[in-house]
């Protein structure tokens, strides 16, 4: 599921932001970009994260938005001081010329000072990090639950829908068995007249044809794939039901299935087709939950 989640970062004497993305992905994958310097940052950030984490495409990154990637310092570059005063010294003392040294004559000079940078890793405290991190994850989390509730809206009204359809397709199943009898027992009255038939026989081939239309055991598998799917729907928000919900979706597709081989009607065949359509928006969201 898709969230997003943010933290500061203490740098130093200024800031840097922690960021978490995250989109649709079935198994979990993450996507770390730390500034050069944190490199022994990026395993301990791994284990917090996917602790709390298990599906997604997560993008985690550290963005300093003005704070530079190290604070630095102007130094005086002492020697070269040193060397020019001794230079200027050598030369008033070896030509004869006359008077001081002073800060204008040496501002005059390059390279009196340099530039040092604080490495990045003695800025930003792993421990720190690691706390940010969990509070980016928290509102990840709260995010991706608040979309998951919304989610499990949408899948209890499909499912709504699938258990009507399956209650019209247990009224209907009946009618048909009724009216294929009766077409049977009329082609055969037409057939007495011209050959004798054997009434055994055909009670008995309509016997056969009821058991092979007969749809019970798949109503009540199917709605017990429902009850399955409305019972881990109502699970904790901090257990994972993606898998156990596309494993059922799976079961739920082969009972539909079935009744539309068993079908024989159009009416029944209509009510499978709008199964069909629920069943597969259900699969494409059950995609979406962790």
């Amino acid at each position: 599921m898709t969230g997003f989640g943010a933290a500061s970062v203490p740098v130093g004497s200024a800031e840097a932001s922690l960021e978490l993305r995250s989109v649709n992905s079935r198994h979990l994958k993450l996507n770390l970009r730390l500034p050069s310097g944190l490199e022994h940052a990026e395993g301990p950030l791994r284990e917090l994260i996917s602790s709390s984490v298990s599906r997604g495409n997560v993008d985690v990154t550290l963005r300093f938005d003005g704070v530079a990637a190290g604070e630095s310092r102007i130094e005086v570059n002492a020697q070269r001081v040193e060397e020019l005063l001794s230079a200027f010294r050598s030369i008033g003392e070896r030509f004869g010329v006359a008077g001081e040294v002073d800060l204008a004559l040496l501002a005059r000079a390059d390279r009196l000072f340099v530039e040092r940078s604080e490495p990045l890793e003695n800025l930003v405290d792993l421990e720190q990090l690691q706390v940010a991190a969990g509070q980016a994850v928290d509102q990840l989390i709260a995010m991706r639950e608040q979309e998951g509730q919304r989610l499990a809206d949408d899948l209890r009204a499909r499912l709504a829908t699938i258990r009507s359809r399956l209650t019209e397709v247990e009224r209907r199943s009946p009618e048909r068995l009724t009216r294929e009898r009766d077409r049977l027992r009329a082609a055969v009255a037409e057939l007495t007249e011209r050959v004798e038939v054997d009434d055994d026989r055909v009670a008995r081939e309509i016997a056969i044809l009821a058991d092979k239309w007969d749809l019970g055991e798949e109503l009540v598998r199917a709605r017990s794939h429902l009850l399955a799917f409305e019972e881990l729907l109502a699970a904790p928000s901090s257990e994972a039901v993606g898998k156990r919900l596309g494993f059922l979706s799976q079961e739920l597709q082969r009972e539909i299935n079935t009744i539309g081989s068993k079908a024989n009607d159009s009416e029944i065949q209509h009510s499978v087709v709008e199964m069909k359509n629920e069943l597969e928006s259900m699969r494409e969201q059950i995609e979406n939950v962790e």
